[in-house]
């Protein structure tokens, strides 16, 4: 936060060691999981390889009802669906006409969706770690105690306790920055939010078990 217009060098001093002392990420986090049983958002993600090097950007809506319930939709440039209805996870490529079906459990285990969408448990599965203030957010850095995933670390950035920002980095080298706008914390959603019926020519794969 730029003050200089406003405040001398030494009170500009000031007021940034305070705000630095009070930035926490880890307790905005817990409260935001504590407090938001539902929420939607629009986003916009941006993709990059090893090199930084942007490989994809795409937007969509996303839903969740905690625990185990969301809906990702992604509608530019790719027409894409991910639904977890509690006890399935479906992903739906409108492209290739393909649906893939997973058991929930097994797919959503320690991934970055379970941050959202997971249950209450955060520190049974990541380790935590304040990072500060930059980019106007107020930053955390959560990592999978289990490295058997596809990725190792996500960056989350709060903005008045409510999450505007995901930088996910995995172990290819890669990262997805994902921002979020409008999200509206707890809204009534409609029973059928959740729920996923595949298309009649699409293609399923099952990896259930």
């Amino acid at each position: 936060m730029r003050m200089q217009r406003l405040f001398g060098l030494i009170v500009l001093s000031t007021l940034l060691a305070s705000a630095a002392a009070n930035a926490d990420g880890i307790a905005d986090l817990h409260a935001f999981v504590a407090a938001t049983r539902t929420a939607t958002a629009d986003f916009t993600q941006d993709v990059y390889d090893r090199h930084h090097q942007l490989r994809q950007h795409s937007s969509g809506t996303l839903a969740f009802s905690r625990p185990g319930r969301f809906r990702w939709v992604y509608g530019d440039p790719v027409d894409q669906t991910i639904v977890g209805d509690g006890h399935k996870l479906w992903l739906y490529d409108a492209g290739l006409q393909q649906v893939t079906e997973r058991q929930l459990d097994r797919a959503l285990g320690n991934t970055p969706a379970a941050l959202l969408a997971g249950d209450n448990d955060i520190d049974r599965y990541y380790s935590l770690q304040p990072d500060g203030q930059h980019d106007g957010l107020v930053w955390l850095i959560a990592s999978p105690k289990q490295q058997d995933g596809s990725f190792r670390a996500i960056h989350m950035g709060f903005r008045n306790g409510m999450l505007a920002r995901m930088i996910i980095e995995d172990n290819f080298g890669s990262t997805t920055d994902l921002r979020l706008q409008n999200l509206r914390s707890n809204p009534r959603l409609p029973a059928n939010t959740f729920q996923f019926t595949p298309p009649a020519n699409a293609d399923v794969i099952s990896d259930l078990k």
